[in-house]
């Protein structure tokens, strides 16, 4: 599915992009710890240059970041429009937006490139950083999607290939931008759902050259794009308020639709065994299964929408499917539901898990473990299965709005001022 460099390496073995190598959020081949904490198998923990929310991901021993740094350099203040109270207001010094590389070993810094400078036009959520979206990877190149700031190229010893400016973001209430690029083949995909007008484009890996753009008929959505081969041919699947859609990869052609999402698209599909599973989680609730063997058109009384479930839904973090078994948060909150994902039928539903209050992360699993992780540091550790069962609780003392990746024995947790490397000692 990725390009042959990546062909040329094990992706089970790494982690190429923030919801790992399987796309559903766990690790095949990981076994990190199940306890931790500040003084226990922290193997190291180096501070990270300025804010992001944006997740490490890792590739052939190398772990890469990205980060955005207030300076004290003035620069004139350009917001396009009023923000809202819980927005951040625009901000009036440049930010520098880099790249980093680092040695998973000690996590030193291999190399950093500033990849360019701005004042941004939006200060965002007071919850959001300016480097949301994670970077990605397919073995030859690093792609590093800022938003409004350009989609940057770099190799991987962080030489800038190319760049390309899409616009500039007018994002719901000035909340901030977030969603991360998709690559397949020699074909990387942007989606590009704003307040303006809104776009889906699709762009030579190598070059950044365009291959085709179609418009959206959507308000800001911070989902990232999932691509997948379905009937043999690759299609990008996207949730978003709208209408969740299916494009045909090689032609930008729309193949199928589906309403029903939520406002504030946030969570990410996931696709397994040729069925999508799309969910948001604002000012109401929905999960749909999406069987795309034969999707086309409107799903909505199609048998291709194999079932839908609205209780409990996420917010912001996206679900994990892990082993015949999605689990997803309710908003924001440390309240856990698991259905099976073939029949969607409610395995447990509305359990607590004690000392979560807000979560922003993604979870994550391996080794018969899910990993859910707070936004004040603190990280439950469940048993998978149909049945609840907590087996540890963990606290870090950073905030944690990252969601962590998972490489063999380790367990990588980005937080507001450290980045963590997590192994038994």
């Amino acid at each position: 599915a990725q390009t042959e460099a990546a062909h040329s390496v094990d992706r089970a073995d790494w982690w190429d992009n923030w919801r790992g190598p399987l796309g559903t959020g766990a690790a095949a081949r990981g076994n990190p710890p199940s306890e931790w904490s500040e003084d226990k198998n922290i193997k190291w923990k180096v501070p990270i240059p300025g804010l992001g929310s944006s997740s490490p991901i890792l590739w052939q021993g190398r772990l890469y970041l990205t980060s955005a740094v207030q300076t004290d350099r003035k620069g004139e203040i350009t917001a396009l429009e009023p923000a809202d109270r819980r927005a951040v207001p625009p901000p009036d010094v440049f930010f520098e937006f880099l790249v980093l590389a680092l040695d998973p070993a000690d996590g030193k810094v291999i190399w950093q490139t500033k990849v360019t400078e701005a004042v941004p036009h939006e200060g965002g959520h007071s919850t959001n950083s300016h480097a949301s979206g994670s970077p990605l990877t397919d073995g030859e190149f690093i792609y590093a999607h800022f938003g409004s700031r350009g989609l940057f190229c770099l190799n991987m010893d962080g030489e800038l290939q190319w760049s390309k400016q899409l616009g500039t973001m007018l994002t719901r209430r000035q909340y901030g931008e977030a969603t991360s690029p998709a690559v397949y083949g020699e074909t990387l995909v942007v989606n590009w759902d704003h307040e303006g007008d809104s776009f889906i484009v699709a762009l030579d890996r190598k070059t950044g050259e365009e291959r085709w753009r179609r418009e959206r008929e959507e308000v800001t959505s911070w989902a990232t794009p999932v691509i997948v081969e379905v009937d043999e041919r690759p299609q990008v699947v996207i949730n978003a308020t709208s209408a969740s859609r299916g494009y045909d990869l090689e032609t930008g052609e729309e193949l199928w639709s589906l309403a029903g999402m939520t406002v504030n698209c946030i969570p990410s599909p996931i696709v397994s065994e040729g069925v999508a599973y799309l969910m948001s989680g604002y000012r109401g609730q929905m999960l749909q299964a999406v069987l795309l063997e034969g999707a086309a058109g409107d799903l909505a009384e199609s048998e291709n929408l194999l079932w839908s479930h609205t209780r409990n839904t996420s917010y912001v973090p996206s679900g994990i499917l892990y082993e015949g078994l999605y689990y997803f948060l309710r908003g924001n909150n440390g309240v856990l539901s698991c259905v099976d994902a073939i029949s969607g039928e409610v395995q447990y539903e509305g359990q607590k898990l004690g000392g979560v209050r807000s979560v922003y992360a993604s979870p994550v699993a391996a080794a018969g473990r899910i990993y859910i992780t707070s936004r004040d540091g603190l990280t439950k550790v469940i048993k998978m299965g149909p049945e609840y069962g907590e087996l540890a609780s963990n606290q870090l003392d950073d905030a944690i709005d990252a969601t962590p990746a998972i490489v063999g024995n380790e367990i990588f947790i980005r937080g507001q001022d450290y980045l963590y490397c997590i192994a038994e000692r």
